[in-house]
């Protein structure tokens, strides 16, 4: 499948945002505006990934009822992008609902029934790391390196939102990868998932390539506009050649 089928999309596209880890919805701060400046209606989601009464389907439940109430009854498909952890939400909602596009933001992918706790190893993320020289990680420069200073400042002295540890014990309840258009976009400056670890999970997992542009874990925070540029630009006709995932292996 690819996107951009058909009439187009209407002028006005629907961005369901998803966070990573802990689910803060002011990770999309600098984001929203950029997108509605475009004419587009973000929509960020509090996924209350820190709660450890939720589990993923009841995650996917709060991002699904967050869309619902942002949007009109009858609305065209969203745009789902999800970032880092936030894939395993995006995943599940993508399956449950017509989605237009799913992006997957410098992201964590999962495989079916595999828990956040394993996947490190399965993933041989720490291998990785290392051969890209990276040493032992550091949340606050490694996630923040390319942050403006005081946008860095302000989100380090907000609410502290640590994902919980169910989130990391539950095994992904999908099946399967949805059969939907789907992209991971990737910052080539990330020092959490470095490029060339990442295409070679993506490729292994989804049978994607990655597409890549500047900057590091949170592109969002680092770089709203030139983000809001490249998802724009996705969600219209005849982008770059996204697919549906091809890869869906379960654990071996």
């Amino acid at each position: 499948m690819s996107p951009g089928t058909g009439s187009g999309p209407p002028s006005m596209t629907t961005f369901l945002l998803l966070p990573g880890a802990g689910g803060h919805p002011g990770y999309w701060q600098r984001l929203v505006p950029e997108l509605v400046d475009r004419g587009h209606r973000p929509v960020a989601v509090d996924l209350p990934q820190h709660d450890e009464g939720h589990g993923w389907t009841d995650l996917a439940d709060v991002a699904l009822a967050a869309l619902a109430a942002a949007t009109p009854p009858h609305d065209p498909p969203p745009v789902v992008v999800a970032q880092s952890m936030g894939a395993w939400t995006g995943g599940l909602v993508a399956g449950r609902v017509p989605v237009r596009l799913l992006v997957l933001l410098n992201p964590m992918i999962p495989v079916p029934g595999e828990t956040g706790a394993a996947w490190w190893d399965a993933t041989g993320h720490a291998a990785a790391r290392d051969a890209a020289g990276l040493g032992p990680f550091d949340p606050v420069r490694d996630f923040f390196h390319d942050v403006p200073a005081d946008v860095a400042a302000r989100v380090l002295a907000g609410e502290d939102r640590a994902p919980s540890a169910r989130s990391f014990a539950d095994p992904w309840p999908a099946g399967e990868w949805p059969d939907v258009p789907t992209v991971v976009l990737q910052g080539r400056d990330d020092r959490l998932f470095p490029p060339a670890f990442q295409r070679d999970v993506a490729r292994d997992r989804l049978g994607l390539d990655v597409a890549e542009m500047a900057g590091g874990h949170l592109l969002a925070l680092s770089r709203p506009g030139e983000l809001a540029d490249r998802l724009v630009a996705l969600a219209a006709p005849a982008p770059a050649a996204p697919r549906a995932p091809t890869g869906r292996r379960g654990l071996s």
